[in-house]
């Protein structure tokens, strides 16, 4: 019987060298219907992690997100399909990393102010990322879906007043797409420049923040140096912060 699942495979022989970043000039991201087969295969296993997990933080909620089966890298495209799964699924994908099965593509929009500084945000202790620093974002959920492609612009601008309550919209200029990639995670950016100095973000972002009966971050950060040990961050920030830095002022 025709399988229409096994259709697609990662190339991953192709793609760009591991975090050094690349141009994008369009991403294609395309729902499938049915279960992933990771998590089909690894059903019993991502059960039992989120019961750790849960027990080790029960503000965890497993709500439903997109989690890629196979993208590929070429020409400046990214292209792939996706399926939706639970959060534990992808919690248990993070700990081993089987690209061979999976991998996560996500989007970082990074704000950056008229004086130069970058814009970030530190998680709360409650989170599935806790006290690490990087710019406001999460992963693409169904809601981020439009006529069954991932809407990662939207996804991004979503996260953002979420989290902040600043509108992506309201930026002065805004760069192209640009992309790294790190151990299957495939993260995909674009910096949003605006008029209001980091004070004056910062301080909107706290009211933001004070505001939230659930905040998912602990206070908003201005970054203005590249230096990888300067805060608890994950992969993917020093070579993006190194590469807005440049491109940016």
């Amino acid at each position: 019987m025709h399988n229409p699942v096994a259709q697609l495979t990662s190339n991953m022989a192709e793609w760009p060298q591991e975090r050094v970043i690349f141009p994008v000039a369009r991403i294609e991201l395309r729902v499938k219907d049915g279960p992933h087969p990771y998590c089909l295969s690894e059903q019993a296993q991502i059960a039992a992690n989120w019961v750790e997990e849960f027990a080790a933080n029960p503000a965890l909620y497993d709500g439903r997100m997109m989690l890629p089966r196979a993208i590929q890298i070429r020409d400046g495209v990214i292209s792939g399909e996706s399926h939706v799964v639970p959060f534990s699924a992808f919690l248990m994908w993070r700990k081993t990393r089987p690209v061979a099965s999976a991998v996560h593509l996500f989007g970082l929009p990074v704000m950056v102010s008229s004086d130069g500084a970058v814009i970030a945000i530190r998680m709360g202790q409650h989170t599935s990322n806790p006290g690490r620093v990087y710019c406001a974002a999460g992963s693409m959920d169904p809601e981020d879906v439009r006529d069954g492609i991932c809407d990662l612009d939207g996804n991004m601008a979503r996260e953002v007043l979420e989290e902040t309550g600043v509108k992506l919209s309201d930026a002065q200029n805004v760069s192209g797409i640009h992309a790294l990639h790190d151990r299957g995670v495939v993260t995909v950016f674009r910096s949003y420049r605006f008029a209001e100095t980091a004070d004056q973000m910062i301080e909107r972002i706290g009211a933001h923040i004070a505001e939230d009966p659930e905040p998912e971050i602990d206070e908003a950060l201005a970054i203005r140096t590249a230096d990888p040990g300067q805060h608890l961050y994950l992969p993917f920030m020093p070579p993006i912060l190194d590469w807005v830095f440049k491109n940016t002022r």
